[in-house]
């Protein structure tokens, strides 16, 4: 049998996301900002297809967006050649998107405070925080190398 590399990709993406999703879109994207819009344009349809509150659509993008840009630049090192796949899970009360890198992963258990007082003037380090504020709920598997962040319709 063969199987090619979407195929492999979309069951990592089954084995990260909960159980009970089902996937409704896949994209990979190279790893440069310039690409970020093709996320975009992914968080749009998904959101207008599941019917998501106009409100509740910036946290969606927000968090996303984040993730993403936190694989190109910290996963993937800006290496364009290295690729970060975005799915999109859905369930009848939450849906999902879950955000992999090719990089070597990193120790998301201990990130510093970005709220302490001696990280509130760094330029760098709030994303994941940023990430938690806006979502139900973010895990992290894979060392570090893929995220899914978690909505409620």
């Amino acid at each position: 049998m063969n199987t090619s590399i979407e195929q492999i990709d979309y069951c990592c993406y089954l084995y990260s996301m909960k159980e009970g999703f089902t996937i409704v879109d896949t994209i990979s994207i190279p790893s440069e900002y310039a690409a970020v819009s093709k996320v975009e344009t992914l968080v749009d349809k998904v959101c207008n297809d599941l019917g998501i509150q106009e409100d509740y659509y910036g946290n969606v993008l927000i968090a996303v967006t984040e993730a993403v840009n936190n694989a190109i630049q910290h996963g993937n090192l800006f290496k364009t050649e290295l690729l970060v796949s975005v799915s999109v899970g859905d369930k009848s009360e939450e849906f999902c998107f879950t955000v992999k890198d090719q990089g070597n992963g990193f120790d998301f258990d201990h990130l510093p405070d970005p709220t302490a007082p001696e990280n509130i003037e760094k330029e760098n380090g709030r994303g994941i925080y940023l990430m938690k504020s806006l979502a139900d709920e973010v895990e992290f598997e894979d060392n570090g190398k893929t995220v899914s962040i978690y909505f409620s319709k």
